[in-house]
């Protein structure tokens, strides 16, 4: 089965390699960016067949440019969503654009008559507010937004989630709705644009860390990420399902463990010492964005990805492979030096 996909947040890192899979697999592909003025660079950098893709200026904010996305799509992938580096001020700086982005691009993948609707949401909409009473969660767990030390990120994806989830129950019609929702995602660059969690390895491997904080996350890789993706948008009678995509949880001092392994000599300045909590609770005090480390420590929020596997049929690599291949696409790339 081909046909044409509308991939949202096309410049972005998930998307990226959905645009690759998808094309390779004889698709044609509509992609979003924010403004064209990033095509010529895009295309660039996925290196792929560009007769089968088209990009539209469209915004997660106003309707501008959705309907020319949608049109003549029977799949969407809406991968696009805020997700900043810093804690924001007010949490609906993150949680009001993703809720009214996923909403905004449903209704007009509905006016489209789009088949298949897929949300990239995350593990952050299902694993957060529950403190250490748990360590792994599947797809019936949700984030619990009562709990207040919930961050802004973990609540707009699990806003977003819930309000995308009931608007298909109401309003749309035979659409097929699924979400995919990945922990912590690394793995090959495609381009020097850098994501959350590889500026993570960027800033270990620079040995701006100097102790690993007693936290962790599901690792999977940005390969897998995609391959999931796809799948959930071309498999048989997908409808309301929700997949998990979490490698193993890894402590981060166990992360700076495989990346000093696999690595040798080129890893000297990755941190070999767990830092007490005490510690980053005083350096938290200086910098509010250390806020949501300290939140954090201790946690455990492992992702059971079995049912995507039964389900799909999919596999994952290590986190030793993603974590590596982050690593070594930061080196090859001159992002960081050793």
């Amino acid at each position: 089965m081909a046909g044409t996909a509308l991939v949202t947040g096309g410049s972005g890192y998930i998307a990226g390699f959905l645009i690759r899979q998808l094309i390779d697999k004889g698709w044609t592909v509509h992609a979003t960016v924010r403004s064209l003025t990033r095509e010529p660079e895009v295309r660039g950098w996925l290196n792929s067949d560009n007769a089968r893709l088209r990009f539209f200026a469209a915004d997660l904010e106003n309707d501008a440019g959705w309907a020319d996305a949608m049109a003549g799509c029977s799949h969407v992938a809406h991968v696009a969503s805020p997700f900043p580096l810093a804690v924001p001020d007010h949490a609906d700086d993150l949680v009001v654009p993703a809720r009214e982005g996923a909403l905004r691009a449903l209704r007009f993948a509905r006016a489209a008559g789009v088949r298949r609707f897929v949300l990239t949401s995350s593990m952050a909409a299902v694993a957060y507010g529950h403190g250490k009473a748990r360590d792994l969660y599947d797809e019936a767990d949700w984030t619990n937004l009562d709990n207040p030390a919930v961050m802004p990120y973990p609540r707009s994806k699990t806003v977003a989630e819930r309000a995308a989830r009931d608007w298909v129950r109401a309003e749309g019609g035979g659409m097929e709705f699924a979400s995919v929702n990945p922990a912590a995602v690394f793995g090959p660059l495609l381009s020097d644009d850098l994501s959350t969690s590889i500026e993570l390895v960027k800033q270990l491997l620079e040995g701006k860390v100097p102790m690993c904080p007693d936290i962790g996350f599901g690792i999977i890789d940005v390969r897998d990420v995609a391959d999931l993706h796809y799948r959930a948008l071309t498999a048989d009678d997908i409808r309301d399902e929700r997949f998990i995509c979490s490698g193993p949880f890894v402590k981060m001092i166990d992360v700076a463990a495989i990346l000093r392994t696999g690595l040798g000599a080129r890893a000297q300045r990755v941190p070999t010492r767990r830092m007490p909590d005490w510690l980053l609770r005083l350096f938290a005090l200086a910098r509010p964005e250390l806020k949501q480390i300290v939140a954090e420590l201790g946690n455990v929020r492992g992702g059971d990805s079995s049912h995507a596997m039964q389900r799909l049929g999919w596999t994952m690599r290590t986190p030793d492979e993603a974590l590596l291949a982050t690593a070594n696409s930061l080196i090859e790339r001159g992002l960081v030096k050793v």
